[in-house]
């Protein structure tokens, strides 16, 4: 199948294939930082990968991101301060803030993490899901080595479906290989077969292509349905990919309340503190426009509104 790592496409060999993105992410966190050893993360972050890093033993070190991705000054003074060997990040519609890294920052983003002789651990989770714009993996551009890449089939294929690859070059190849061995010894060749079957097959792109138009008319919707009926829950920004929206709720709001109240009208909302490896900015919320029933989301932001007015 066609790769989306461009020029720096990888060999056979360069591919580890894990038991989902999970796995993967914690073989490469033990192999290339260690236990005790500082991990660079965009704050806030995947709640999954910080589980992994927790179970790797490998000390989270937050750096500040936004609708636009990471600050790359402040990495850059995290790198220095801390002596860190990795960065932990999600350049394409980044979960939850669906931020997709321009241009300019992935070069200054690689210029920085190959200044310090560090390791890029791209998470692509969300590669089949752009909207408006494509993904632009980072480790197209990565010819030394730097990038180790992550991509998992479970949420563009199903959830039955556990099939990930890491793709690292080198020693660092070397080193995850071993972790994976360890974790998992190996995938079943009959998954691999199954998921081989799917992605090969013409009518793959034409899923995607409708994935695509679904997402966008799901995205636009519930946007709409949060501005007009809970516009206190303020969108920043409206993503250009992915599965969630971000939204930052008043100062002072008391977050654990709103999420008990809200489901209790049956709207269940994900507290956004789950996804700060640190001391939370401000109380956020994670919805998401990927499930089932859209027509529901205009009484959902309401129930929202309703819930932040204290009605």
């Amino acid at each position: 199948a066609a790769t989306p790592l461009g020029v720096a496409a990888p060999s056979a060999s360069d591919v580890i294939i894990t038991p989902g993105s999970q796995g993967g992410l914690g073989a490469a966190f033990h192999a290339l930082v260690g236990t005790g050893n500082p991990l660079l993360v965009e704050s806030p972050t995947y709640w999954g990968a910080m589980l992994a890093a927790a179970r790797a033993g490998v000390r989270l070190v937050p750096v500040a991101g936004g609708p636009a991705g990471p600050d790359p000054d402040e990495l850059a003074r995290a790198f220095e301060r801390t002596g860190a060997r990795a960065f932990y990040a999600q350049p394409n519609f980044a979960n939850p803030s669906g931020a997709q890294w321009s241009p300019a920052l992935t070069e200054r983003v690689l210029d920085l993490v190959r200044d310090a002789g560090a390791f890029l651990i791209e998470d692509d989770w969300a590669h089949d899901f752009g909207i408006t714009t494509d993904a632009h993996p980072v480790a197209a551009l990565d010819d030394s080595g730097h990038v180790v890449y992550l991509r998992s089939l479970t949420k563009s294929v199903s959830p039955s479906v556990r099939v990930a690859a890491v793709v690292a070059r080198g020693p660092a190849r070397d080193r995850i290989l071993a972790e994976v061995q360890a974790q998992s010894m190996y995938v079943s060749g009959m998954l691999q077969a199954v998921a081989w079957d799917v992605v090969s097959q013409p009518a793959w792109r034409t899923h995607l292509r409708g994935v695509r138009h679904q997402l966008a008319s799901r995205r636009d919707l519930l946007v709409t349905a949060v501005r007009e009926h809970a516009p206190s829950a303020h969108i920043e920004a409206v993503p250009p990919g992915g599965l969630h929206l971000w939204a930052r709720l008043p100062d002072g709001t008391d977050l654990p309340a709103l999420v008990r109240d809200c489901e209790a009208r049956g709207v269940v909302v994900a507290p956004g503190d789950e996804w700060f490896p640190a001391e939370p900015t401000a109380p956020h919320l994670r919805l998401n426009y990927s499930g089932a029933n859209p027509g529901s989301f205009p009484d959902a932001a309401r129930v929202l509104g309703d819930v932040l007015a204290g009605r």
